[in-house]
């Protein structure tokens, strides 16, 4: 066959599964491809190898983990499709050349010379293969392969047939006894394609061209420099990088303080207090100062510097839900603005662990329960040293029951795990404030300032008297109560409330404090009896849309006393109204639409709401007398900075009460103490089970370690009278180990090595209280056998807390005529949970029913019913006249079961037996946190928006979070009635976080 006739045939080697040690080349480190033992000729690749031999003495790797052919028709590491094509053709049309010009009758050459050729035949058609591909575009890894070829071919060309083989061996000689040795293939030489697939493999797993001795030394020196960071961060972790002049931020931070909250200039005592040295080499900090004194501005400061120059997230703990939603909302903008997110875990919202972000840090804005869950889980994912900052606020709630314990179990954990983490507390009313110090390893910082001065009352008869603690009386005399009452008028109020507020109302503010949530209505309907007939002439356009917002949360419904005070500008507040209402009520308040709230002590606590004259109805809570911590907080309201220059306190004595009266307003502050031991210590039972399913304790030794950083040992001769530390401790160890919750286990030395069970781990990671543990083990295990899956009911069920059965006292006629009805399945469903339907048939009837009847799943299946009827009807106020409860009891009962759903959900994720609930109660959970139409709950996702509003908004075209997100807040104030400018920007602010917040993915 002449030349000009030769055919050259080019065979495609298909990829099959094969082991992986096809793979290994000698580009492979020996360590991994066994064989020669260091020293050996083979140990590594001369400088000076060519990628031509290579590809001809190492055969192809065909390994591949896909049926298909490794490369196919498709390069992933090139991302070319037509590479592969461009080879074949390039490789055929080189090839007919070359055989053309030199007269080739073989397809591989005999000698070194024609090698030396096929070496240079090989560079050339991967020269001009890889032409058209430019380096820039090449994947890193590639960009070897690239050079050295590109070299090669140079080289090839500027030399002739001095050719320098890429093989191992050193010498001519050495290479021709190889060649001739080697077994040669049927075809003279593998395609180019073919050889490339090779070298990519080889290329990957071969390792970087940097000698043993350059690695072990750039090891050495990272070393060096992480041992150096670490001794930096330990002398110096006070230092925080400083971005600007704003107390260490940029001044951008300074305008939107004013832009957004309207604040120009700090108070002296804030200035102060983030100057103190203390602040500045990040030690933890405990300040306290009056009611609105600022407290809060600071704490923000100091998150955003942690944000923004340590790069670190914080966590802002709140009492109340409706706490975090506000602060979330005004946290927001500045988040948007300054590049941090702003997470809520409030109820059923939170994820745990929080998302790892890649470039931004987040604010945790969280109630006490949600905070510990949060700290529990980022201790479990080793990511508690990602949290730079901790915030308490009503720090004085460490002494609040089971609450209190809370606190202290989360910033126990804290300071055990996290040496880096700052923790700041505040609070306006701090007894024992060295004890906390101790605790919390803490420097502090006291002020008496108030941007309003406050004078305290007290109203005895028809007298009123200044407080003056110097006095001996405690009481001086100001001045008489001149008010005209007629006969019918001192019958009705012989208080004389009406006489102190119309002393201040319309033109200014009030708040008038009452003992029980009913009396807080009979106030205002009382004094709107007696108010004259301008006071409804006043805004009466803006009462007007106040009356119709409240319409609108309450679908057409209205309270009756609302109904009758709104148009006077007064209501009431307490927790027998809806959240919706609540919010309503205070917006109104704060823009002047309403000029006096009577309300519960709660709001004390809660939202700052200001005023010109704060009266105490009584001194008393329900029946318990007033605590110095709770009057403080009350009279704490008066004084609107900015708007009065003075604030006043006014308290209704009856004669009986004036000797305590005078101890409650000169009284030193009540002294807060640990709560672990509260209810026979069950918080430390709770405490003893985290830190074993933790892994911070293993052993009693470490379990006391532990302890001794908590402010339970700090008060151990104050609160381990009868029994020390230590033998509780033990004494909570063997009633785990009898809950089956955890297991002991003796080891040879004589010491205890402690571990959790998954029963014990799913009690702690679904925060479920250890009271109910067993019994919901129980609950959930018993409803698999029988699980009612054509109805919400049997869930429901499962997920009504068992807190609130206590409070419920069902009517047995509303009872039976819901059960009647219930459909044949539900009704054997309620059966089976221990509810017959003949037992409900007697109670309704009178009867006395002999047989003893468990009453806690008959409470349970009457509350479950409520939900129920709830999550079919979805209208809070019909569901409330059906059961004749309080609009706020079924509002909080939806609330704590969505909150409960939660950690049950949390709690069967742990155990295997429980999958089925998984699925079944994430979309419950979803029902129950906002019981609203479908089409409503991603607005409802945004802080802030009520079931009313999301109405407002879908109906005004704003269907989505991404529509709110990019609405314009003043085209959202006008088109929304009753929505201000700076809720509109705070809604679009909110929207646009939490779109931030859903979609971002962890590292």
């Amino acid at each position: 066959m002449s030349s000009g006739q030769q055919e050259i045939q080019i065979k495609r080697v298909s990829s099959r599964k094969r082991a992986r040690d096809g793979l290994k080349t000698h580009l492979t480190p020996a360590r991994k491809r066994g064989g020669s033992p260091p020293g050996t000729q083979h140990e590594s690749c001369p400088k000076n190898w060519k990628l031509s031999s290579i590809m001809a003495d190492v055969p192809a790797a065909e390994f591949c983990s896909d049926s298909e052919d490794l490369f196919g028709d498709y390069d992933s590491l090139l991302e070319d499709s037509s590479l592969l094509a461009k080879l074949d053709v390039a490789e055929q049309i080189e090839r007919q050349r070359d055989v053309q010009r030199s007269g080739f009758t073989s397809l591989r050459p005999a000698n070194d010379a024609a090698a030396a050729c096929e070496d240079l035949l090989t560079d050339s058609i991967l020269d001009e293969a890889f032409e058209d591909s430019q380096q820039p575009y090449l994947p890193a890894s590639q960009h070897q392969f690239h050079q050295q070829v590109q070299e090669d071919a140079q080289r090839s060309r500027l030399h002739g047939g001095d050719i320098k083989t890429s093989t191992p061996l050193r010498d001519a000689e050495a290479v021709r006894r190889h060649e001739a040795e080697r077994p040669r293939p049927p075809t003279a030489r593998r395609s180019m394609t073919e050889q490339l697939k090779s070298t990519m493999l080889c290329n990957a797993s071969a390792p970087s061209a940097v000698s043993r001795a350059a690695e072990m030394k750039e090891a050495v020196v990272s070393e060096e420099i992480s041992v150096a960071m670490q001794a930096m961060e330990t002398v110096s972790a006070a230092e925080t990088t400083d971005l600007g002049p704003f107390f260490g931020l940029p001044t951008k931070v300074k305008e939107l303080m004013f832009n957004l909250r309207g604040i120009e200039k700090l108070y002296e005592w804030q200035e102060t207090c983030l100057s103190l040295d203390c602040v500045q080499r990040r030690k933890n900090l405990i300040y306290s100062l009056p009611t609105s004194g600022g407290k809060t501005l600071v704490a923000e400061i100091l998150v955003l510097r942690e944000l923004l120059c340590r790069k670190k997230d914080c966590l802002f703990i709140l009492p109340y839900i409706s706490l975090v939603q506000e602060k979330v909302r005004g946290l927001a903008s500045l988040g948007l603005a300054l590049d941090f997110m702003v997470e809520e875990y409030a109820g059923s919202k939170g994820r745990f662990p929080p998302v790892k972000r890649r470039n931004n840090r987040s604010a945790f804005v969280a109630t006490i329960e949600k905070g510990h869950s949060l700290v529990n889980s980022l201790i479990e994912s080793s990511r508690i040293q990602d949290l730079g900052l901790v915030v308490v606020d009503e720090l004085h709630m460490l002494g609040d029951g089971s609450r209190g314990a809370v606190i202290e179990m989360t910033l126990a954990k804290v300071l055990y795990m996290s040496k880096s983490t700052q923790i700041i507390g505040m609070s306006a009313t701090l007894g024992n404030i060295r004890d906390l110090q101790t605790f919390l390893k803490a420097e502090n910082y006291t002020n008496d300032f108030r941007p309003v001065q406050l004078k305290e009352y007290v109203k005895l008869n028809d007298t009123i008297y200044e407080v003056d603690p110097k006095e001996e009386e405690c009481f001086r005399f100001s001045r008489p109560l001149n008010f005209k009452y007629s006969s019918s008028m001192q019958k009705m109020d012989p208080d004389h409330i009406i006489a102190l507020v119309t002393e201040v109302i319309p033109t200014h503010s009030c708040l008038v404090f009452c003992p029980t949530k009913k009396n807080c209505e009979n106030v205002a309907a009382m004094i709107c009896k007696y108010l004259k007939e301008e006071f409804l002439r006043l805004r009466e356009a803006e009462k007007g849309v106040l009356l119709r917002a409240l319409r609108d949360s309450g679908n057409g419904s209205v309270c009756p006393v609302l109904r009758r005070t709104v148009p006077y500008g007064l209501a009431y507040h307490h927790s027998g109204l809806t959240s919706e209402e609540r919010k309503l009520v205070e917006e109104a308040y704060s823009s002047g639409v309403l000029c006096l709230l009577a309300c519960t002590s709660t709001l004390a606590a809660g939202i700052n709401l200001p005023a010109r004259r704060v009266i105490l109805r009584s001194p008393y809570v329900a029946t318990d007398f007033l605590k110095r911590s709770q009057y403080k907080q009350m009279v704490g309201r008066a004084g609107r900075a900015g708007i009065d220059t003075v604030g006043e306190s006014i308290l209704i004595l009856q004669d009986k009460d004036t000797k305590m009266a005078k101890t409650l307003v000169s009284a030193p502050m009540e002294n807060c103490y640990s709560n672990l031991m509260h209810d026979e210590g069950k918080g430390l039972l709770s405490l003893i089970l985290s830190l074993i399913g933790l892994n911070i304790t293993t052993s009693l030794e470490q379990m006391k370690d532990f302890l001794c950083g908590t402010l339970l040992f700090v008060q151990q001769k104050q609160l381990c009278v009868e029994t020390s530390l230590t033998e509780t401790v033990q004494r909570l160890v063997g009633l785990l180990e009898d809950k089956h919750l955890i297991t002991v286990t003796t080891e040879s030395h004589g010491g205890h090595t402690l571990q959790v069970t998954k029963l014990g781990r799913a009690t702690y990671k679904g925060s479920v209280d250890l009271s109910y543990s067993e019994v919901l083990y129980r609950d959930l295990s018993k409803g698999l056998e029988g699980l009612l899956l054509n109805s919400f009911l049997h869930l429901v069920y499962l997920v009504t807390p068992y807190d609130m059965i206590a409070q419920c006292k069902p009517d047995w006629m509303l009872f039976f005529r819901q059960f009647t009805l219930l459909s044949v399945t539900e009704q054997k469903m309620s059966a089976a949970v221990g509810v017959p339907e003949s037992f409900i048939a007697r109670k309704a009837a009178g009867q006395t029913v002999r047989k003893g009847v468990n009453m806690e799943p008959v409470r349970r299946m009457y509350l479950a019913l409520v939900l129920f009827s709830l999550l079919k009807d979805t209208n809070l106020w019909s569901v409330a006249e059906r059961f004749q409860l309080s609009r706020g009891f079924v509002q909080s009962l939806l609330s704590s079961s969505s909150a409960f759903c939660s950690c049950v959900l949390h709690f069967t994720q742990e155990l295997e037996e429980l999958w089925p609930f998984k699925a079944l109660l994430t979309e419950l959970t979803r029902r129950l946190s906002y019981c609203v139409k479908a089409e409503l709950i991603p607005l409802m996702e945004v802080a802030g928006v009520m079931e009313s509003r999301a109405k407002q908004l879908y109906n005004a075209g704003y269907k989505t979070l991404s529509h709110l997100a990019n609405a314009d807040p003043a085209v959202l104030s006008n088109t929304i009635e009753n929505l201000f400018k700076k809720q509109a920007n705070q809604i679009v602010a909110s929207a646009k976080m939490w779109s931030l917040c859903v979609p971002d993915v962890a590292e």
